[in-house]
């Protein structure tokens, strides 16, 4: 696939819509004409989002991609992607493929959520501009490591949360940052999917992929086409079952993933985090079920707690998800969407989902006048990033915004594992009135993935 050309002219318009055009020299700003001036790319994970990812990127671009090398545990996946790149250079095991990267200008990381980090870290090592989905990471210890890394690398960086480059979010974090609802001091994000631990029924009820209860102790032989133990990759070693493949049923078992506080908290607190400006918390505190070794809660709240912050006073945020929903939804106070992001400022309140906002009291908003637009719109989420890469414009979710984002989502199940109220020490990265809550943090990957 061929990207496809542009004027130096709306390149730059582009780049500089963006914002990062008046911090890259003329030098670098060059429109996309030729194969060999196009952004050289990598993918490690070619299925699911690894394969939406691949077509985006390779399609109607503004500048133009090659892919350079594929990778992926699943050689049905790999097999797909090479029918479409057959010159790319293919591999089961990321670690063999950065050992050629003299030809590579970024990767793009698309794996299972326990092995991005360590997909992710060797390409920073090498000052690789990289894109990963999200969540980042697998834990706090290593979104702290990836953000420190990209930081170091000085390179193009953009978690997939693709939702941040539409137009709503940019809309509400306007509102909400030139007071249209005055000081807010609560924020609530509830989402309805429900998978997770739970009971049979309601795991019928909430239309959950699959119900399971326990670690099964029966063995199964894994497909033919899957390296089960790449896949594992950090994760300590375990038979292969059904209840964790295909995706996504590995994203309710915490070696494998974090439920639905990580993965859905990545679009959903990006709201809040964005727009009342956010960053690590004073405390957390969650409820729910009591917690399970193995498995992530189908249900559950979490609790936190902000200082002030510029010119905006202390908040705190509260995460519902399943079944748990803030009161003032329960009692019919707003509008009962299924899913959304609630402000509650002392002028009004503001709700919002990914595509539609509204002001409350809407009667008390009848003559309100919006501000005018001060965040441009993004040509995309992938967009940017492949503009970034070439030009050194910034992106929106680079990892110094999206790594912050992860711990925080991350610290929720720290607390509901933990059972007890954190008071966070956020530099030192521990909670200072609960040691039990250290083994939540990290984890210690199994000998050959060392996270270096």
């Amino acid at each position: 696939m061929q990207g496809t050309s542009t004027t130096r002219r709306d390149f730059l318009k582009t780049a500089a819509l963006l914002g990062g055009a008046s911090l890259v020299s003329s030098r670098r700003l060059r429109a996309v004409d030729s194969p060999n001036e196009r952004i050289q790319l990598a993918f490690i994970g070619c299925g699911g989002r690894g394969g939406a990812n691949l077509r985006t990127m390779t399609g109607q671009t503004l500048v133009g991609a090659n892919v350079v090398s594929l990778c992926d545990v699943n050689e049905q996946n790999l097999g797909r992607a090479s029918d479409l790149f057959s010159r790319a250079r293919t591999y089961q095991d990321y670690r063999k493929l950065y050992e050629k990267m003299d030809d590579i200008d970024a990767v793009v990381v698309s794996t299972t959520e326990h092995t991005h980090a360590y997909a992710t870290l060797p390409a920073l090592k090498m000052k690789k501009h990289v894109y990963c989905e999200k969540p980042l990471t697998h834990n706090v210890y290593e979104a702290r490591v990836i953000t420190e890394a990209a930081a170091e690398a000085g390179v193009a960086t953009q978690m997939g949360t693709q939702i941040h480059g539409m137009p709503n979010y940019r809309r509400v974090v306007e509102l909400i940052q030139s007071g249209a609802i005055g000081k807010v001091t609560e924020a609530h994000v509830w989402v309805s999917r429900a998978w997770g631990l739970q009971s049979e029924e309601e795991a019928k009820q909430n239309k959950d992929i699959i119900h399971v209860t326990d670690r099964p102790q029966e063995k199964m032989t894994p497909p033919p086409y899957l390296d089960w133990d790449l896949w594992l990759g950090p994760a300590k070693p375990r038979p292969y079952h059904d209840v964790y493949f295909p995706g996504p049923k590995w994203y309710r078992w915490w070696d494998f993933g974090n439920g639905t506080m990580s993965d859905l908290g990545s679009h959903w607190n990006d709201l809040p985090f964005w727009a009342l400006k956010l960053d690590a918390p004073k405390t957390i505190e969650a409820f729910g079920i009591p917690p399970h070794p193995e498995i992530a809660p189908a249900s559950m709240t979490a609790v936190y707690e902000y200082g002030p912050r510029d010119e905006m006073p202390a908040c705190t945020l509260t995460w519902y998800q399943g079944n748990h929903k803030p009161k003032i939804w329960k009692d019919g106070g707003i509008p009962q969407w299924g899913n959304g992001v609630l402000f509650i400022g002392d002028k009004g309140m503001l709700l919002s989902d990914y595509g539609k906002h509204v002001l409350l009291p809407e009667e008390d908003f009848q003559d309100f006048e919006r501000p005018e637009q001060f965040i441009l719109d993004s040509p995309g989420q992938h967009e940017e990033w492949l503009i970034a890469c070439k030009t050194g414009a910034e992106t929106g979710s680079p990892f110094s915004y999206a790594g912050p984002l992860t711990e925080a989502n991350h610290l929720g199940n720290v607390a509901y594992r933990a059972a007890k109220k954190l008071e966070w020490d956020a530099p030192n990265m521990r909670a200072t009135n609960c040691p039990e809550a250290d083994q939540f943090l990290k984890r210690d990957p199994r000998p050959g993935w060392e996270l270096v």
